[in-house]
């Protein structure tokens, strides 16, 4: 769901010689050529959770500088173009409650494109992304975090589709009932039957697999199952830190015949061994590094 470039607009081949290393400004103006030639797009924001849990799901206020890692002004600054908002909640919520949890969420993502229309307009595909781009506008997608959202339940997978939702996450930190987390005692080898159909359906809609948080056999397996790319929406490399949110290289190799995006994260556990160390201490004492 990416725009298309146009190659006139291309950096020039030998802008920097081969083993150079650029100046910082240099850098910066790479950086900003790349930008012009095709926006940034973010594959997961969980603003929306954080208005939910501090907010009470206001949007009012939200043009200013904030204390969260996300505003306005620092969405134009780092050249966002579109935006995955992530339409979460937790996976200890169960049921009808965790259904509506996440269409709460995907309310409130309507609500902000509304309150800042100068900033924000609703997306839900390429077309849509090139348009908001054309009007110097953020493309705001939608993102479905955790199958346990859906309740077990196709209906409610087709009727997050029509709300706009175009990506969900396998799992988050638990297993579903038919998929392995990553971060969980593995139950199913991956992915069960009744999780294959579910890829099937996902790529019947529309909906993009997001292999975020899962185990490497429920990616293997997903891998098999899906006639569609596949993302990884915030994940980073087992290669470079061993961490069970991360992705082996067995599973990275496969993205290339899928055509799938590896979406790298910089969640400190997950890029720094060190970190994640003390981050799963008691951290007594103040991290320095």
């Amino acid at each position: 769901m990416t725009a298309r470039t146009d190659p006139s607009r291309a950096v020039p081949v030998g802008a920097v010689p081969v083993g150079a290393v650029p100046s910082g400004a240099h850098a910066l103006a790479t950086v900003a050529a790349a930008l012009d030639l095709a926006p940034l797009i973010d594959g997961h924001n969980d603003w929306a959770w954080e208005c939910r849990e501090n907010r009470d799901y206001s949007v009012e206020g939200l043009d200013g500088a904030l204390d969260t890692d996300t505003d306005i002004d620092r969405l134009r600054t780092g050249r966002v173009g579109g935006q995955f908002w992530s339409v979460y909640v937790k996976d200890s919520l169960a049921g009808p409650s965790a259904v509506q949890g996440t269409l709460e969420q995907v309310d409130w993502v309507y609500r902000l494109a509304a309150r800042y229309p100068q900033s924000f307009v609703i997306a839900t595909s390429a077309a849509d992304v090139e348009g908001a781009r054309a009007s110097g506008r953020i493309a705001s997608l939608l993102g479905a975090e955790g199958a346990h959202s859906l309740n077990d339940s196709p209906a409610v997978l087709r009727m997050l589709a029509r709300l706009g939702v175009r990506y969900l996450t396998l799992t988050h930190v638990h297993n579903t009932t038919w998929a392995d987390s990553g971060t969980d005692d593995p139950v199913h080898n991956g992915l069960s039957a009744r999780g294959v159909e579910y890829i099937r359906e996902l790529n019947r809609l529309g909906m993009i697999v997001d292999l975020s948080h899962v185990s490497p056999a429920t990616a293997h397996a997903a891998l098999d199952a899906t006639s569609a790319p596949v993302i990884f929406s915030h994940s980073s490399c087992s290669a470079v830190t061993a961490h069970p949110r991360n992705v082996p290289d067995d599973v990275l190799a496969r993205l290339a015949d899928n055509d799938g995006v590896l979406m790298v994260t910089f969640v400190p556990q997950f890029v720094s061994a060190e970190y994640a160390g003390w981050f799963g201490g008691d951290q007594s004492t103040p991290h320095r590094g």
